[in-house]
């Protein structure tokens, strides 16, 4: 009489893991020789195990990250400037904790967005927020916000965001504006928060591309000093992958 009760209550207080497997385990007979502590731990067990895999949804949904991405799946066959000594330690997250920075510079197609993407995968697993913004349409929302009000809140929130990925960044030149609010960004982060980004252009060509020399001074120096730098070389691997199926290229290399 009491189990349909107990169930219901499970459900109602949003306990769902807990509910599933109690139902579970009045499926199974065996289960009865546990004792009441151990049975107790399971279900307990199930309900973290939930919550846990529903924080890690809703943090890699809030990423917007533009493809499906995982450390895991990184190509290491073809010798492109990818040292595993160097991913095994960045995949720690103990860069992130130590609010350093991650600078990826290659060519086109040689795997900097999926590798940024990667890191930040594990950024989410290991309990971290991360945000996933393509710098030409990130500058293009911010001159929205600031025309509708949301430019302080935005701001507010990028800085406490965990990790902060910037892609394509020196694609295009750079306005007075924009440069200001990068420095802006970057001023917030330094020191409390984790910055990866990644380039078709060398570090050293950075300041250049950026323009106003104060304000690249201002900004570099915000980035590249606590950074880890990761160079990418080779053939683009999305021209490799058609070779090599005889397919259209892929739109995410890794």
């Amino acid at each position: 009489m009491l189990r349909h009760p107990t169930l219901t209550a499970l459900e109602a207080m949003k306990l769902t893991g807990m509910a599933t497997a109690l139902a579970e385990q009045l499926e199974m007979p065996e289960v009865q020789r546990l004792s009441f502590e151990e049975r107790l731990g399971l279900l307990v067990d199930r309900e973290c195990t939930v919550r846990d895999n529903h924080r890690l949804a809703r943090r890699l949904a809030q990423a917007r990250f533009p493809g499906s991405a995982t450390l895991e799946d990184l190509d290491y066959r073809h010798p492109r400037g990818l040292e595993k000594s160097v991913i095994a330690s960045l995949a720690t997250g103990q860069w992130i904790r130590q609010h350093d920075n991650v600078l990826i510079v290659g060519p086109t197609g040689a795997g900097k967005t999926y590798l940024a993407c990667a890191l930040a995968q594990m950024a989410c697993r290991l309990g971290c927020s991360a945000l996933y913004l393509r710098l030409p349409r990130f500058f293009r929302e911010l001159a929205v916000a600031k025309g509708d009000g949301r430019y302080g809140r935005l701001l507010r929130s990028l800085a406490k965001t965990d990790l902060v990925v910037l892609d394509d960044w020196g694609l295009a030149p750079l306005t007075d504006e924009q440069r200001r609010d990068l420095l802006e960004l970057l001023d917030d982060r330094h020191g409390r928060r984790a910055t990866l980004v990644a380039s078709q252009l060398p570090i050293d060509h950075w300041h250049t591309a950026i323009g106003e020399p104060t304000l690249a001074d201002a900004i570099l120096d915000r980035l590249v000093h606590n950074a880890y730098k990761i160079t990418l070389k080779g053939e683009s691997m999305r021209k490799r992958l058609a070779k090599s199926d005889g397919s259209r290229p892929l739109k995410t290399d890794h």
